[in-house]
């Protein structure tokens, strides 16, 4: 009996030392992600819980969880996916993680799978505006997709490690020089960081030779020291460098500060701190306008929007004090982070930000000032952007081209890439056609004026065809002669186009040796007033005749048989007045133009378009007065003289001369 007491007691006491070992672990864990240190916090909750009983199912759904947070939060989305559902499928998980399982999905390009997700996380916390701005994005982002921006982009293999390598700049106005941070084996800072796994990460600069290939990089010296150094911005003569220099120990958090330092020849001279907030706290991330005046900085100091903000510094006239920090504003600031801002000459801000709608993870944005100060903020979209966290981003001067940072490689760190939008290519192929028979016209003329001064001109082949290259940001007409045809008209513009396109023109040349109708000439019954209506078709002959300025025409009015024939012939000649009248007004010399009244004497002959809005009517019939006397029915009569009412005119001469 004696043993088995004292069997007992070890067993208690082995049970009790292993509970408390498994809660020793669980500490160390929480106490390591609450220091920041996620990357060894990962190891440690996953140790706790391989030792937790299944039974305790209360503890292994929350430390399913805080693993699956630590991945989020190292930028792992695949493990934080697999985790996250695990922690779904957890009994009494937390609310957030199937919010978060939709979030990795999204970042790991699985929109589809997100929207679902995000649409049972509203079921659960339909309160929570997040789930509908998340599956619009996703929305968004397979649109975006379909749809991509004209950019060039590539993988910058000269630069990039297999560490983390990001947030360039250049360091000389030809553009041959980079500087950019990476957490590569030969950073000074021989810590390994603790939220990442990675190495602290230094500044280095690469050189482009004259085969236009990027040499080895290297750590800039003078720059460097034992804690972490990143974001290089360079002022516009190139000589003043700002850059973030953060410190960090173990199970501790430390401030970030924005240092400075001035070159000299060759050299860099000390850096120094430009203590614009005080070193306890994060300023990071800065970007110098083009005048030096204005510091932009990324900080989480108080009055932000939450999370990391971009605010803004202005330098004093003396030029070595900065103002106290203002916020950006709800523009550009969001409940969630942003980070990375970059500005160009004009003043364009570019940031990062998970807050605004995006494709997932930290996306680029453009951010133009207003004059009332406000900004309008706009997604710079694939494939500048994609599922991963896309941020860091510098362009050559005004030029559309440049390097920005990505993790979209999937690896969990990040790389380098260029990125150029093409020069906009413009074409235009047209065809010339009789626009009575579809027919093409070989041999016609084709002119091209453009309202930059351009004048071109070109020859249709057999087929009718004809083509042109066009300018960006221009306004094209192109204007078809031949023979025997009045001349065609067409117009096309390359302005605000965003993306190269090829114009398709089509020109139909109206033949001449036949009357021309103009259709929706209306009157009221037994009246010679033009309608309302009436404008649109005679502001086009107007259009006709001054792009046919050689050309005199006869306007002939018909009408019905339904009076005496002199009422009829009195009415047509009163209406085709009117018409010439109008033309008058619009600017048409009087010379070109003679009106002419044929009342009933020349009714409709039917053609091809006439048949096919009409089956009834067949082509070739003359609508005469004992043709329409044999049809059907009451309406079909009165369509009949509708046809026969009608304002047409016909070319008397195409060697009118103004003034002669």
């Amino acid at each position: 009996m004696r043993r088995f007491l004292i069997l007992i007691l070890i067993l208690v006491i082995a049970g009790f030392q292993e509970t408390q070992a498994q809660k020793r672990k669980t500490e160390r864990a929480y106490d390591a992600y609450n220091a920041g240190e996620y990357y060894e916090a990962i190891d440690l909750f996953k140790s706790a819980y391989s030792k937790t009983k299944r039974s305790d199912r209360a503890s292994r759904s929350e430390l399913i969880y805080m693993i699956a947070g630590c991945y989020r939060t190292i930028n792992d989305p695949r493990n934080a996916e697999t985790w996250y559902k695990l922690a779904v499928r957890s009994p009494g998980s937390n609310p957030e993680a199937q919010y978060w399982l939709a979030e990795s999905l999204k970042k790991n390009g699985k929109y589809q799978d997100a929207i679902d997700e995000f649409k049972k996380y509203k079921q659960i916390a339909q309160s929570d505006a997040r789930a509908d701005q998340q599956i619009r994005a996703c929305e968004l982002a397979l649109e975006w997709q379909r749809n991509p921006e004209a950019y060039n982009v590539e993988e910058m293999k000269d630069l990039n490690s297999r560490e983390s390598d990001f947030s360039p700049a250049f360091g000389r106005d030809d553009y041959g020089v980079v500087f950019f941070t990476s957490s590569r084996d030969d950073a000074s800072g021989n810590k390994t960081h603790g939220a990442t796994g990675q190495g602290f990460t230094d500044i280095f600069e690469s050189r482009l030779d004259k085969k236009s290939k990027w040499s080895t990089p290297v750590p800039v010296d003078g720059i460097n020291s034992e804690a972490e150094e990143g974001t290089p911005f360079f002022s516009a003569d190139y000589r003043d460098l700002y850059f973030t220099r953060c410190e960090a120990g173990k199970r501790e958090k430390k401030g970030c500060i924005i240092m400075h330092a001035r070159r000299s020849g060759d050299a860099w001279g000390e850096p120094k701190n430009i203590g614009i907030l005080p070193d306890t706290l994060v300023a990071a991330h800065p970007a110098l306008t083009e005048d030096g005046n204005t510091l932009y900085f990324v900080s989480d100091v108080k009055g932000g929007s939450g999370g990391k903000d971009i605010w803004m510094v202005n330098r004093s006239q003396e030029g070595d004090q900065w103002s106290s920090p203002q916020n950006l504003g709800p523009d550009i600031n969001t409940p969630g982070d942003e980070l990375f801002p970059y500005v160009r000459t004009d003043g364009t801000l570019y940031f990062a930000s998970d807050g605004h709608i995006g494709m997932g993870g930290l996306d680029i944005f453009k951010a133009v000032p207003q004059p009332d100060g406000s900004w309008i903020v706009t997604n710079m979209r694939p494939p500048i952007n994609s599922s991963a966290d896309d941020f860091g981003i510098t362009f050559e001067g005004n030029e559309e081209r440049g390097i920005f940072s990505s993790s979209r490689k999937g690896r969990g760190n990040d790389e380098l890439y260029s990125f150029e939008l093409p020069p906009l290519v413009f074409n235009v192929t047209g065809l010339v056609r009789d626009e009575k028979t579809g027919a093409p016209i070989a041999s016609s003329t084709v002119q091209l004026i453009a309202s930059d001064g351009l004048n071109l001109q070109a020859e249709t082949g057999e087929s009718g065809d004809f083509s042109f290259a066009l300018k960006p940001d221009v306004d094209y007409i192109f204007l078809a002669s031949k023979r025997g045809y009045l001349n065609g008209k067409e117009r096309e513009t390359t302005k605000g186009q965003e993306k190269s396109r090829d114009f398709m023109v089509n020109l139909l040349l109206t033949p001449i040796d036949r009357p021309i109708e103009l259709p929706n000439i209306f009157y009221d019954f037994n009246k010679w007033d033009l309608r309302p209506e009436s404008m649109v078709s005679l502001d086009r002959l107007t259009e006709t005749l001054n792009d046919n300025p050689n050309v005199t025409i006869e306007l002939m009015s018909h009408t019905d048989s339904r009076d005496t024939e002199e009422y009829n012939i009195d009415l047509s000649q009163k209406r085709a007045q009117s018409v010439v009248e109008y033309l008058i007004e619009k600017g048409i010399d009087p010379a070109r133009l003679t009106p002419k009244g044929y009342g009933e004497s020349d009714p409709k002959t039917v053609d091809d378009i006439i048949q096919d809005q009409w089956p009834f009517l067949k082509t070739g019939i003359v609508l005469s007065e004992e043709f329409i006397g044999t049809l059907e029915t009451e309406e079909q009569k009165e369509i009949a003289h509708q046809i026969n009412r009608r304002t047409e005119f016909r070319v008397l001469r195409t060697d009118y001369e103004p003034g002669k």
